[in-house]
């Protein structure tokens, strides 16, 4: 499979594209003033206690207290709490954790007013950014990721991901990260690490404990709220977590993030700054060159059609999200189970694709057309399970239910990707009315008249909408033939399938629009 990156770089935001066989899948979006991404650590301050929902409420800086609740907490939250203070105090003196003695950890059934109090501050990072009118959630699990290895402090476990299915090279790898972690520090090991020597690892672990002695030295006599670590900009983790040997293009319009790219690109893998380049045509957006903007506006929107017309209805509600298959005129009487099975099986692979593309999350409900055949319920089930392997937020799908419906659960991360497809109409204005088109004929004479009254010598072309150009020309004698007559001028007509139905334009000889206004 070829994957794509193609960037666009506006002074206001950046604009990432993610192409698998040259099909949009992903489409993310960074405003350069957007100060709240997942990842972000945070010194906070507790605002509000909600005993009955069990939460808290912080101020991280956001417009909107954030959330905490207490299953966020982790185990380790007495530890943290104990870190923090000390390092703010100056009692604690060094980043490391090897002296650091670890406080008992919570229980998972305990109460956010037992093990949090009002105006206590506490380290943080954002587990959601804000959707629709709420604030960011927040986590006390704090996690430094790499390309390779997430760091956890205040933990001593190592887990290895289970996409790497050989036990002698997670065997392997456990050992290695046993071998090398510092002390209270726990590691997850990513997929990408899977065949990775010992001096990879041992970089990237270095580079994390830096960025964990950053937090550290920001802390010290720090005053919530303030942000102590940024997660990488949004082109830079979308690389960290996606780029495989798979790549094989990152284009980017702009000279400086460009030059970014191919140094980050360095840093984590050298053999692949030779797969950057710079979009350097002026003449035509970066988007268009690679059909970005046309899949945009084919797959956005309420309805999304696909290859062998059949298509989806996507509906919003607050609840959840619902999807429709529609067959269209596909479905045919000679087989039809295997008919309905091919369709039902094209809108599987569809919704994978439109579930990352608009980034849905939460619950979605699949009606697709009604099957008898129970192999074939089957079948569509472990086909969607296939098509969103590739899917990198977590998910759970359901059996189809009696009803001939399939549950899907999504991670909700951040907002879902909404873009506006319509455009305004260019003969109402968006209005919704129009002129009466009785009148077209009485203007178009009125203009005419005009334009011959001050030019005697023009030849003249008119441009209208092919049913007017043929009301022109039909019958004998026709409304072009009368106005020769008139004018002792042949008037040229041109049908215009671009032109509305009440648009017209005269030209002279020289096919110069001749305005009047």
């Amino acid at each position: 499979m070829e994957k794509e990156l193609i960037i666009n770089s506006t002074p206001t935001e950046v604009e990432i594209a993610l192409l698998e066989d040259g099909k949009l899948v992903e489409l993310h979006y960074q405003k350069t003033n957007n100060n709240f991404t997942v990842g972000d650590i945070f010194l906070g301050r507790i605002k509000r206690l909600m005993p009955g929902l069990n939460a808290a409420f912080v101020d991280i800086g956001h417009k909107k207290d954030a959330f905490l609740h207490y299953t966020d907490l982790g185990p380790k939250l007495r530890s943290l709490a104990k870190y923090t203070n000390g390092t703010i105090s100056g009692s604690i003196n060094t980043h490391r954790l090897d002296q650091f003695k670890l406080e008992p950890e919570i229980v998972k059934t305990g109460k956010i007013d037992q093990v949090l109090a009002k105006r206590q501050q506490i380290l943080v990072q954002v587990l959601k950014e804000p959707i629709s009118t709420k604030g960011p959630r927040l986590s006390c699990e704090m996690t430094i990721p790499g390309r390779y290895l997430v760091l956890t402090p205040f933990t001593d476990i190592i887990a290895v991901s289970k996409k790497i299915a050989n036990s002698e090279e997670r065997k392997r790898l456990h050992a290695l990260v046993e071998s090398i972690k510092p002390k209270n520090f726990g590691v997850i090991v990513r997929t990408a690490a899977e065949g990775k020597k010992s001096a990879d690892l041992h970089e990237e672990l270095s580079f994390m404990m830096e960025r964990w002695e950053d937090i550290f030295k920001q802390l010290h006599k720090a005053e919530a709220p303030i942000k102590l670590l940024s997660e990488l900009d949004k082109t830079s983790s979308i690389l960290r977590d996606l780029l495989t040997d798979s790549f094989n293009k990152i284009v980017v319009n702009d000279k400086d993030l460009y030059q970014n790219i191919k140094n980050y690109l360095y840093s984590i893998s050298p053999d692949q700054v030779k797969i950057v380049s710079l979009h350097k045509s002026s003449n035509k957006p970066v988007f268009e060159v690679y059909g970005v903007t046309r899949q945009i506006k084919s797959s956005f929107g309420k309805t999304a059609t696909m290859p062998s017309g059949a298509y989806l209805v996507i509906e919003h509600t607050e609840a959840m999200h619902v999807i429709d298959v529609n067959s269209g005129h596909k479905v045919g009487s000679a087989s039809q189970d295997d008919a309905v099975l091919k369709v039902n099986m094209e809108a599987a692979e569809e919704i994978a694709r439109q579930m990352r593309l608009r980034d849905i999350g939460g619950i979605i409900i699949i009606d697709f057309i009604d099957m008898k055949n129970l192999e074939h319920k089957k079948t569509l089930v472990q086909a969607m399970k296939q098509f969103m392997k590739k899917d990198r937020a977590q998910h759970t799908i359901l059996p189809l239910s009696k009803f001939g419906l399939m549950q899907i659960t999504r991670q909700r991360v951040r907002p879902e990707v909404k873009i506006n497809t319509s455009e305004v109409c260019p003969t109402c204005n968006g209005t919704g009315k129009i002129n009466a088109s009785i009148l077209v004929m009485d203007e178009i004479e009125r203009d005419m008249n005009f334009i011959l009254g001050s030019r005697l010598k023009s030849k003249l072309t008119l441009h209208v909408h092919p049913y007017v150009a043929a009301y022109l020309k039909q019958g004998f004698p026709s409304i072009r033939i009368k106005w020769f007559f008139e004018y002792y001028k042949w008037i040229a007509i041109r049908a215009n399938s671009d032109f509305p139905l009440n648009k017209y334009s005269f030209f002279d000889e020289n096919e110069d629009e001749i305005r009047l206004n």
